[in-house]
Order: C-alpha cells, then sequence, then structure tokens
C-alpha cells in the first residue's frame, strides 16, 4: 500500500435558497412565505464562512486584501477590494462585544503581559500615514499550571500616552509584566497595579554591547542572567508554589550578589558609555526585575506578549497601513479573536463563521462568553479511576 499527498484547491459554490409563496384560495389575502435567513450582508452575496476565509486571510495569513483579490480573480471571482474592505469592516463590527467581553475576562486576571507596537494609519487630511499604537495585553497562566485560558487582547489608540494603558485597564488589580517603558509606570501609582519587568530587555542591552566586541563586563552580566534562564527552563509547568520555592533557594543568591556587582562597575567606568546606561537601565528598575523571585506566577521576562506582537508586526510589514483609524480598530478586534484562538488551539476559521453566524441570527450578548475561543476548546478527556 501506498500513499500520496494530494490537495483540492478551495472552490467557490452557490448557495441558492427557494423559498416559495403559498396563498389560500378559500382565505382572503393571505399569503405565507417562510423568513428569509438572516445574513451579515443583507442583500450582499457571501456567506459568513466566505467572510470568515477574508478575515482569516488577511489577519492570520497576513494577506493584505488586494491580494486576496487577486487570488479570487484567478479562481474567475471578481470582488473589489473595497468589496473585501467593506465586509471585513461589518464583520468587525458584529465582533466588538465579544472583542470588548475578551478585555473584560483578562483584566479580571491577578497577572497580565502587557506590550505595545506602532500601527501606521493613513491620514487622508495630510496625504501621508500617521503613527497610531496597538497595545496589546495578555495571559498565559500554563506555565505554572493556572485555571485561567490563555489570550491576548489588542486595543487600538491614536497614540502611546501613559493615559491609554489607565483606561484599557481601569478596573486591573494585580501584577502587570511589561518592558522598561515608563508609560507604565502611571497605572503602578496607586496600590491596585504591580510592575514586574523583563529580564529580556535587560540582556538584549549587555548582549549588542558583547556582540560588538570584547566587553568582560557585559559578557559576565550575561553569563549571571543565563543562570536565572537555566533555572527557568527546570522549573516551567511547575505550580506557582514550587516555582517560588526553587528561586528562593536557587535564583535569589544570584540575585543578591548581581546588584552589589552592577553598582560596583558602574563606579569604575565612564558615565557615558553604552555600558553604563545599560547598568543605569537595569539598577533603575531593579524592584521590578526582582519581583519574580517571591512570585511563582511571574515570568522572568515579557516575551509572552512579545510573541502576540509578531502577528501584528507580519500584518504591518504586509499591508504598510490600516486605512483609518476605524480600519486599526477593526484590525485589532478580528486579531485578538484569531490570536486567542491559535493560543487554545482552536482553528481559526471553523470559530469565526460559527461565531458571525450565531452572532447575525441573535446571539443574546448576556451569553457571550459562549463565543469567547476558549470556549470552543476541545475538553479534555476524562477516565473513572477505581
Amino acid at each position: 500500500m501506498r500513499e500520496k499527498l494530494d490537495i483540492v484547491p478551495a472552490q467557490f459554490r452557490v448557495l441558492v435558497t427557494r423559498r416559495p409563496k403559498y396563498a389560500c384560495r378559500a382565505c382572503e389575502e393571505v399569503v405565507v412565505q417562510a423568513p428569509a435567513p438572516a445574513r451579515l450582508i443583507e442583500g450582499g452575496i457571501p456567506t459568513e464562512a466566505t467572510v470568515a476565509q477574508v478575515l482569516v486571510s488577511k489577519y492570520a495569513d497576513h494577506l493584505p486584501l488586494y491580494r486576496q483579490a487577486q487570488i479570487y480573480t484567478r479562481q474567475g471571482i471578481d470582488l473589489d477590494r473595497s468589496t473585501l474592505a467593506d465586509w471585513v469592516g461589518r464583520a468587525a463590527w458584529h465582533l466588538r462585544p465579544v472583542h470588548q467581553r475578551l478585555l473584560e475576562h483578562l483584566k479580571a486576571s491577578s497577572k497580565l503581559f502587557a506590550d505595545e507596537t506602532t500601527a501606521p494609519v493613513l491620514d487622508p487630511g495630510r496625504g501621508k500615514t500617521k503613527t497610531g499604537q496597538l497595545w496589546a495585553y495578555a495571559r498565559d497562566d500554563r506555565p505554572w499550571q493556572g485555571a485561567d485560558p490563555p489570550g491576548v487582547v489588542y486595543v487600538y489608540a491614536p497614540d502611546r500616552k501613559s493615559e491609554r494603558p489607565m483606561a484599557h485597564l481601569n478596573s486591573f488589580v494585580g501584577v502587570l509584566q511589561v518592558d522598561g517603558y515608563i508609560g507604565y509606570r502611571a497605572l503602578a501609582a496607586g496600590n491596585s497595579v504591580s510592575l514586574a519587568f523583563c529580564w529580556s530587555h535587560v540582556h538584549r542591552r549587555f548582549y549588542e554591547l558583547a556582540a560588538a566586541g570584547p566587553a568582560p563586563i557585559a559578557s559576565e552580566a550575561l553569563r549571571r542572567i543565563a543562570e536565572f534562564y537555566e533555572i527557568e527552563d527546570d522549573i516551567r509547568g511547575l505550580t506557582h508554589e514550587e516555582r517560588r520555592a526553587v528561586r528562593q533557594d536557587k535564583s535569589r543568591p544570584i540575585i543578591d550578589s548581581l546588584a552589589p556587582w552592577l553598582t560596583e562597575q558602574l563606579s569604575l567606568i565612564s558615565q557615558k558609555t553604552k555600558l553604563a546606561e545599560a547598568i543605569r537601565y537595569t539598577i533603575s528598575r531593579w524592584d521590578g526585575l526582582i519581583r519574580f523571585i517571591d512570585d511563582g506566577r511571574i515570568e522572568i521576562d515579557s516575551n509572552t506578549v512579545e510573541r502576540s506582537i509578531r502577528p501584528i508586526a507580519l500584518n504591518r510589514k504586509n499591508a504598510l497601513f490600516a486605512g483609518s483609524d476605524a480600519g486599526a480598530e477593526h484590525w485589532a478586534t478580528i486579531a485578538s479573536l484569531i490570536e486567542t484562538a491559535k493560543l487554545n488551539d482552536v482553528e481559526p476559521l471553523a470559530y469565526l463563521t460559527d461565531v458571525i453566524t450565531k452572532i447575525v441570527n441573535g446571539h443574546p450578548n448576556s451569553q457571550l462568553d459562549d463565543l469567547l475561543p476558549w470556549a470552543y476548546a476541545e475538553k479534555p478527556e476524562t477516565k473513572p479511576v477505581a
């Protein structure tokens, strides 16, 4: 027996709905006809699955709408880019309540990651693009066996001001793990949010110095930081109590010796060098950098949310810019649901098709939790134990 892998290219098909009218001869002016099925695009041609395919191609596979239009033309279907853009906008409008509910769920967590990246947006009045921001808020408790499912939500804002995360996370109480951007510090002004900083950003600064040539101080800093990461590799997947115990035993001695060593090296070098800048960056964020030692829920870095930024960067590279502020908001809405679906091993096309279909058919807002991506995840099989 021999097997071969074959492919059947995707094909368009036309679905015809017939709704005959019935009249009663014995009655006066009584004509009955079944109601038309609900549709996302009233009077339009696409099914919900067709629109979902456009969304997944654009935001998961990073195919701009003009490229999708070219692909459809090769298949004999003439769909203008503006038509596809209208489908995206209508779908995003219907999906906004699910996006908002996803954000509310994440804000109810006790530990989140946050990051931001640029979102170029067309500015028609000036004939140029302006630089907006997509803020990303992520949760992933799997490294310490947390019960909450992973997720990420993006929120568009026209700038990078500190008011933005304060507004987005207005009810959040817990630990927020971030990079060194000072805009997050306003969140920690009260007692509700504690900031944990990222050792990966510290590592990057010393690595750039060591990679450029002989740099004994930077190389020694990298060696000590690498010891943290070796310990983290060994404890990933343990409970947060177990992680904290190992860190107290193995990581704390390294931390306790690193701070005075950095301070001593800073006193021996020129204060105008890149090395001095890297050391000051580390020392000025010390409390947030060592917070992971006493809390097993905290990661050593914010790479979790940085991984969630990569799909945004790919889409930005291929599409160049969003057509408007509204387009950037559509981007945030749909990308949030797609990336959260991927984090939960849910197939995005099937997920979006089902969610859009349910919303169009009047799914109640009181049951939005049923439409969140993790509600579609396969439940692990349970077996009775004697």
